[in-house]
């Protein structure tokens, strides 16, 4: 500190504090360096004071507080202190008008004068503000002119200039305030917060300019240090530190369990298929994730779906069918993915694949108007009338001479019925559910098979051969031609639990010269007699149970467009009943799967509606 005397009256003397290098930080430890003054510079900042006594000396411990000094010494004249304080928290008691100022005081904490800390730049003249809490030291000037009875407060980054414009300016008369040899000096307070005020270098001088500081010998300023934990970091840190742990928990949670329900079955010898194999994830959300909402039917082994993909933007019809065995699937999916080369307008197009664990997923063109099934037997819909059915029948018999003799190889569809021919938007018919057919090259044997498919449409020799070849298609396209024309199912019910057999109820008919009266009653706008009795007639010729009696579907095409003439009808010919012919030869019912659909299922769904 230095002593100084001023007298009442001398106006020509001129006090100056000149060159003051500070520099205040926010910290939280070390607080014994600093220097409290009474409470001037308040519990907040650190200040250039002016003092009758010496009290300033005091650890900071022992600092009054901001009510004491408001109680004792706040706007108390004979105090006899000026101060310049560089305020860091903003005290509304004191009326402080920001955190961030310079202000002068006269015997109060309340501030003659305030300004926000900084300078005015010489070249620009533009204010530049100065943070007190940044770590950058900066110096200040502090002049009294006793004749003008002035205080000007100046400041500045430490080593520019001193701006020609002061920050503040007061007309203050110090005579009145600073009697007998007053201390000069620096006081600090921080009340609750705690921080470190750093006096780099000071000079003073009376009646003349200060002594300019050497800003090159100045001493470095301390380290921050390391802070000790606050409190709120403490509670907040560890919350933090848990949900962060609950997040990434979650995270890898829902990644697994994404993957999981995404999984697929991948085997190498599928490679030479992967162009045909559909992603399940693409299914899923092209299925709205097998919401009941596309459900469009379910069978014994399955339910189809509907489906659209994004990429390429089409409908699909996506069959899920349970397999939980993996023997025989290698040979399966390469017959499914060879059929998914086939070509023709009244085929549903097969279009790929997907295998999960204990699950096979076949995706089909979507057929909008369902399956024939539909239209024949669901009362609420309109019936078919008798251009539309033989329409669909050539469409369907055009499909199978298709695959029995014009691919590149025989193949057997094995499951020809209703419920597999489905509708187009056009009403066109379109044989499906490849699910049960068999390849084979041409000139070779049908190879021997487990007997799958649905009483009614089953020929007789499959008991003794197990073999399916065109002519046990053809068996059930006779069957097919019989419901299509008389709109019953092959084999019914009646109230007493009896079968009803419509191919020996035709056959009846055609007996007693007949046969068009067997057909639906229900097809409206009259029919064409002539074709009635052609289909119903075909039909009894491809149900017949020897399997060379039956015409082939290239023959059955020939004759239903003219260009050939009718085979043998005569009653010896045709002197049969099914039920004998099938289980009077050994046709046990034991080795035929009597169901609608096979362990791979059928595709009967494949449209809206089921």
């Amino acid at each position: 500190m230095s002593e100084m005397r001023l007298e009442k009256g001398l106006h020509n003397c001129r006090l100056l504090w000149n060159n003051v290098k500070l520099f205040n930080c926010k910290s939280w430890n070390d607080q014994k360096r600093m220097v409290c003054h009474g409470s001037w510079g308040g519990e907040k900042s650190i200040s250039i004071s002016m003092k009758p006594s010496s009290e300033q000396c005091v650890p900071v411990f022992k600092c009054r507080s901001i009510t004491e000094w408001q109680e004792q010494d706040n706007g108390n004249q004979s105090a006899h202190v000026f101060a310049v304080e560089f305020d860091t928290l903003f005290n509304a008691e004191v009326r402080d008008p920001n955190s961030n100022h310079v202000g002068i005081d006269v015997n109060s904490l309340v501030s003659r004068v305030t300004a926000n800390a900084g300078y005015y730049d010489d070249g620009t003249g533009e204010f530049r503000n100065l943070s007190l809490i940044s770590r950058r030291a900066f110096q200040a000037w502090v002049d009294y002119d006793g004749v003008a009875t002035q205080v000007t407060v100046t400041m500045a980054p430490l080593g520019l200039p001193r701006p020609k414009r002061p920050l503040l300016q007061a007309v203050l008369d110090l005579s009145d305030v600073v009697r007998g040899a007053p201390y000069v000096g620096f006081s600090s307070a921080t009340g609750i917060l705690f921080s470190r005020h750093f006096v780099l270098g000071w000079s003073f001088a009376l009646d003349g300019p200060a002594p300019a500081l050497d800003v090159a010998a100045l001493p470095a300023l301390p380290p921050a240090g390391p802070k000790p934990r606050s409190k709120v970091l403490e509670i907040v840190l560890p919350v933090a530190s848990a949900a962060l742990v609950l997040a990434a928990g979650i995270a890898i949670y829902a990644l697994v369990r994404r993957r999981l329900k995404y999984a697929e079955l991948r085997d190498d010898w599928e490679a030479p298929f992967g162009s045909h194999r559909f992603s399940y994830k693409d299914l899923y959300h092209a299925t709205k994730g097998f919401s009941d909402e596309r459900l469009l039917g379910a069978g014994g082994f399955g339910s189809v779906y509907k489906g659209v993909l994004r990429k390429p933007d089409m409908e699909v019809a996506v069959k899920k069918v349970s397999h939980q065995s993996r023997q025989g699937m290698k040979e399966f999916i390469a017959e499914i993915v060879s059929m998914g080369r086939l070509r023709h307008r009244n085929l549903v197009q097969l279009l790929g694949y997907c295998r999960r664990k204990g699950e096979l997923l076949l995706v089909y063109d979507y057929m909008p108007n369902g399956s024939l099934e539909k239209f024949l037997y669901d009362r609420t819909k309109s019936p078919l009338d008798w251009p539309q059915r033989f329409h669909i029948i050539r469409g369907v018999a055009s499909g199978l001479l298709y695959l029995h003799e014009d691919w590149e190889q025989v193949v057997i569809h094995r499951d020809v019925k209703a419920s597999n021919v489905l509708l187009d938007g056009e009403m066109n018919g379109r044989l499906g559910d490849f699910g049960l057919a068999r390849l084979y090259d041409h000139g070779d044997d049908a190879h021997t098979t487990h007997v799958v498919g649905t009483m009614g449409y089953l020929a007789p020799e499959l008991g003794h051969t197990g073999k399916a070849t065109p002519a046990t298609d053809v068996f059930a396209f006779g069957a097919f031609l019989l419901e299509v024309g008389c709109g019953r199912r092959p084999i019914e019910q009646d109230e007493h639990n009896n079968g009803i057999v419509l191919v020996d109820r035709v056959m009846e008919h055609w007996r007693n010269g007949s046969i068009v009266d067997a057909i639906d009653p229900r097809i409206p706008n009259g029919y064409n007699p002539e074709e009635v009795s052609l289909v119903l007639k075909l039909g009894l010729l491809c149900l017949h149970p020897l399997p060379n009696a039956r015409p082939t579907m290239r023959q059955f095409m020939q004759c239903l467009d003219g260009n050939m003439i009718l085979p043998n009808m005569s009653p010896a010919h045709l002197d049969f009943t099914l039920m004998d012919r099938m289980y009077g030869k050994g046709f046990n019912q034991n080795a035929v799967s009597c169901v609608s659909s096979t362990s791979i299922g059928s595709i009967s769904d494949l449209s809206m509606g089921r």
